[in-house]
Formats: C-alpha cells, sequence, structure tokens
C-alpha cells in the first residue's frame, strides 16, 4: 500500500476525525474506557455465573461490533453481511479442534485468518461496487456462506456442531470460567486499543478521507480501493476474533450465526450507540443486549415477553428519533470533548 502523499496533508487534517482538538480529547478520553476494563477486571472473580455470562456475552458482541465500526463508522462502508466472517471464525474454531480439543494459540490465528481470507474474497469483489449497490453484495456473500453449512454437512447441516474440547494452552485454558472471561476482557481491550489508534495513524485519517470525500481522496492520488480493501479485511479478522470466543463460550454453533439478522443486529448496536465512536459501538452492544434480555423476560414482563421484537423494536426507533446522534450524544452532552 502506497503512502500518504503530502501534498493532501492538508486535506485530511480537516477531517473530522483527526483534526488537533477531536485527537486531544480523544487521548484525554483513553482512561474512562481503561478506567471501566479495570473495573470489570476487578469485579470478575465476585460476581455469580449468570452476570459473569452475560458480561461475557456483551464483550463478545462488543468486539463485533467493533469490527463493524471500523466499516461503517470509519470508513463509511455499510454491510449487510458482516454475520458471514463472524461465523466463519465460530465454525473453524470448531472443526479445527476435532474430538480432542485444539491449541489456543493455532485456533485463534486459524479463526481469524479464515474470516480474513473470506473477507478478502467478498471485498476484492464487493468493494467493486457502491451505495445500495454494495450492501446487497454483502448480503448476498453472506447468504451464500449461510446455505453452504446449512444446506451441505460440512458444518453438520442445520443442526451446528459442538466443540467438545475447548481450546487451551497450558494454564490457559477456556474450560474454566474464570479463564475464558479475562481471554475476552483482554480480546476486547486489544480490539478497541487497535481501533483506536488506526484512528490516529496515517491510514485512519485516509480511511475518514474515504469517508468524507471518496472522489477527492482519489483525485489526491490514494489508492482507495486498497485502503478500504484493507479495512474490510481488518474488519473480518476482527468479527473472526467474535466469533472464536463465541464458539469457546457456547461450545456449539450453527448456521444462524451467519443469518442476514444477525448482519442487521450488529448493525443496530452500532447505531443505536453512535456512528463513529468506538465507545458507541461498545455502548451499542451493551444496550441492545440489554433491552433484549429485559423484553424477553416473563419475570419482568409476563406474557409482554414473549413479543419481545415488537417492544424491542419500537424502543429503539424511539431511541433512535430521539437521540439521532445515538446514546453517545448522552456522553456527549455530560462531557463535549470524548472522543473515542
Amino acid at each position: 500500500m502506497s503512502s500518504i502523499p503530502r501534498t493532501s496533508t492538508r486535506m485530511i487534517a480537516s477531517t473530522p476525525s483527526s483534526s488537533p482538538a477531536r485527537n486531544a480529547g480523544s487521548f484525554g478520553g483513553a482512561a474512562l474506557p481503561l478506567a471501566c476494563a479495570l473495573a470489570i477486571g476487578i469485579a470478575g472473580p465476585l460476581l455469580g455465573n449468570y452476570a459473569s455470562d452475560f458480561i461475557v456475552k456483551v464483550m463478545i458482541l462488543s468486539i463485533f461490533a467493533l469490527s463493524l465500526e471500523l466499516l461503517v463508522g470509519m470508513t463509511g462502508l455499510v454491510s449487510l453481511g458482516h454475520a458471514a466472517f463472524y461465523g466463519i471464525g465460530a465454525y473453524v474454531t470448531v472443526l479445527a479442534s476435532g474430538a480432542e480439543g485444539g491449541n489456543f494459540a493455532l485456533l485463534l490465528p486459524a479463526a481469524m485468518g479464515a474470516a480474513g481470507l473470506y473477507a478478502l474474497f467478498v471485498g476484492a469483489l464487493s468493494l467493486r461496487t457502491r451505495g445500495v449497490y454494495f450492501i446487497m453484495v454483502t448480503l448476498a456473500f453472506a447468504q451464500m456462506a449461510f446455505f453452504v453449512f446449512h444446506d451441505t454437512k460440512v458444518g453438520g447441516g442445520s443442526d451446528g456442531i459442538y466443540l467438545y474440547v475447548r481450546p487451551a494452552l497450558g494454564a490457559l485454558d477456556l474450560e474454566n470460567r474464570t479463564v475464558l472471561f479475562y481471554v475476552v476482557l483482554a480480546s476486547l481491550v486489544f480490539t478497541y486499543a487497535l481501533l483506536a489508534l488506526l484512528r490516529r495513524s496515517r491510514f485512519g485519517a485516509a480511511l475518514a478521507g474515504i469517508r468524507v470525500n471518496e472522489q477527492r481522496m482519489r483525485a489526491a492520488g490514494f489508492p482507495t480501493y486498497a485502503y478500504k480493501l484493507a479495512a474490510f479485511v481488518l474488519a473480518g479478522a476482527l468479527a473472526g476474533l467474535a466469533g472464536f470466543l463465541l464458539a469457546s463460550r457456547d461450545g456449539v454453533v450453527n448456521p444462524e450465526l451467519m443469518a442476514w439478522h444477525n448482519s442487521g443486529e450488529v448493525l443496530l448496536m452500532v447505531i443505536l450507540g453512535g456512528l463513529g465512536h468506538l465507545r458507541g459501538a461498545v455502548i451499542g452492544a451493551i444496550a441492545f443486549t440489554l433491552l433484549k434480555e429485559i423484553f424477553s423476560t416473563h419475570a419482568l414482563l409476563g406474557p409482554l415477553a414473549d413479543h419481545w421484537q415488537l417492544t424491542l423494536g419500537l424502543t429503539i426507533i424511539v431511541f433512535v428519533a430521539l437521540l439521532p446522534k445515538g446514546l453517545i450524544g448522552l456522553v456527549q452532552r455530560l462531557s463535549p470533548r470524548s472522543g473515542a
């Protein structure tokens, strides 16, 4: 990938994500995510099984949402096929484990690599389209992956397959609930930190320029196709990381992981939290999962819990109508200089 032309430095500096004020706010705002991660890490051993499992689920979905934020919020590419990479990461984890289990150090790169390779294939073709055509092409490729695992015996068909022994590497055994908790937390911190650094890099500035005005970036000499493809592959690999963690947590995977509604749900998380903010992706994942849990609990809502899709949909509509910038807008009102 070629370096950023010097002649375009002024143009990149004018993009919202690379302005000095925004960067200063982002660096200053790093304390809050770190404090939250530290608090979760300290509270981990004190939590009950239900609370611990729920937090692990939220953290995995946060990684999944962050991977899509790289495409939607940072690059301006709306994808409806992101669940394919999520599912591939999960399936590769189970298939490569076998009946005897697998090595953590091998399974994790395999899951992320397989998801990244499929993202490379999908991106190389879909990025030649734009707008609604790009959305439909990504959806089509995701459905192709769905039917490969659903209609063949590759992954156990529609019933899916079980992970009999979770990945391990010495003392790092994901059969242990505490170890799994901290591995997922470390993965979330890694993903968030990686994307935060990426936003402040020259590559991130180029993605911001592409999001604002791709034609202008191309005229300035940027290989925009290569930049978008690199972002697409990285997003797919990070979704594969989330898939690896999900398979390790649940011990079972099925084709529904790749269904279009999962791609729609993670897109809703990013929008609900607030586009263009890493915190927004995490907040959106937390809010969406909490709302889904609350509205589907009979102990709280009684018979209305049977219609949780309706109440959840209406609630999200209200949130989007009242908070056009997402839930992160509330944080910005309290702390105007908040960044990532």
